[in-house]
């Protein structure tokens, strides 16, 4: 097990795949917090997706466009269990394919159809791009919706003057049992989670939501701006937050794989490593890495040391700590600081870290480690 994300903990929205993710990110040593932001709700019984079916077996479309893996392996399971599935497949296989992901494409492949044509960018708006660089006019496009409607894409295609059908084999809904939901919302909000993550647009919008109704929309985009990274799969999934003007890391190849990895490199760069006492620190989530080795923190103990570490070298008061430990939901005065500071020096084995400036407060004092620089005038 790999240990870029040791001593962090990341928030899991997604409710598709989230054991995948998880574990993705539990092997790389994070504290997982799971709460799904959607449901994925089934229409094989739906009379819309019935009635698109028997269109396209009707008169069959001269162009199809599968969107997701999952949404186009729906759609022919749904027919074969009305007892329409060979006649489906019949009519789509003449038309020309699109995918616009190798998920979709392989969902297209498995049905037995010949391989479509995917972007390399695996966009829609690359995908729609391919399509009305052809002519359209009196053409009819099968467009397999993912969980909700695609009206910039649907219309552009029928001002170019095709027919569309659109195809809607599965739809997102809010969770039956918002209550983890809710908990990961109060953990971001209360900046207790280090990084959240996002697989779908919709999961984006459905927390946003959840935060406007529960009248804590401000602390949500607080936290997002701020200490709480957010990660998103892609930039249509980033869409909602960017809106909110949320910034987001966004792997290059939309995969959670990708993810995962961008999340490995980004989370340690927002915690600088610290030569202090002549020893390297890294402040991080619930965890400090000392020398390499994993110091787990209290509540008490993160909140101090990063007060402390956010002005490294400099004297911070005891009035100050007790502050910040209010701050993070405590009932500190200046005496349950000092009881702290010394619960923090036995957890990290090194009490020298945590230096007593006689009179004034506590500080980390900055020294060089080996030919390294000072960074600070340990006076000051």
């Amino acid at each position: 097990m790999s240990e870029e994300l040791t001593g962090y903990t990341v928030a899991v929205t997604a409710a598709r795949r989230a054991d995948e993710l998880g574990s993705l990110l539990e092997r790389r040593g994070a504290r997982v917090v799971h709460g799904p932001a959607l449901r994925i709700l089934p229409l094989s019984d739906d009379t819309e997706l019935r009635r698109a079916t028997q269109e396209c077996i009707a008169q069959p479309p001269d162009a199809v466009v599968a969107t997701t893996g999952i949404g186009f392996r729906g759609w022919v399971e749904a027919a074969d269990g009305w007892g329409v599935g060979a006649e489906l497949l019949d009519a789509l296989a003449p038309a020309t394919l699109l995918a616009r992901g190798p998920k979709a494409r392989g969902a297209v492949r498995a049905a037995g159809l010949p391989d479509p044509w995917s972007p390399g960018s695996e966009s829609s708006a690359e995908l729609l791009e391919h399509l009305i660089d052809g002519p359209l006019e009196g053409l009819r496009i099968a467009v397999q919706l993912h969980g909700q409607p695609l009206p910039d894409f649907v219309e552009a295609l029928q001002c170019a003057g095709a027919k569309v059908i659109e195809v809607p084999v599965y739809r997102w809904a809010a969770p039956a049992d918002l209550t983890a939901l809710e908990n990961l919302l109060a953990a971001v909000c209360a900046q207790q989670v280090d990084a959240v993550t996002f697989t779908s647009a919709p999961a984006a919008a459905s927390l946003l939501s959840l935060a406007a109704e529960r009248h804590c929309l401000d602390e949500l985009l607080a936290a997002l701006r701020g200490p709480v990274l957010a990660a998103c799969v892609g930039p249509v999934t980033h869409a909602p937050l960017a809106d909110r003007g949320v910034p987001a890391v966004v792997p290059e190849r939309f995969r959670i794989g990708a993810l995962v990895r961008s999340l490995c490199e980004a989370l340690p760069m927002r915690s600088p490593t610290l030569p202090v006492a002549g020893h390297s620190l890294q402040v991080r989530g619930h965890a400090a890495i000392l020398d390499g080795a994993v110091k787990q923190l209290s509540p008490q103990g993160k909140t101090l040391l990063r007060a402390l570490a956010e002005r490294p070298g400099r004297v911070v008061s005891r009035r100050a700590l007790a502050e910040a430990l209010n701050c993070a939901g405590g009932t500190a005065d200046e005496h349950a600081v000092e009881q702290a500071v010394a619960r923090l020096r036995s957890a990290l084995g090194a009490p020298q870290l945590v230096q007593t400036v006689i009179k004034r407060g506590y500080r980390l004092p900055l020294e060089p480690m080996r030919d390294s620089p000072r960074c600070a005038d340990p006076l000051l």
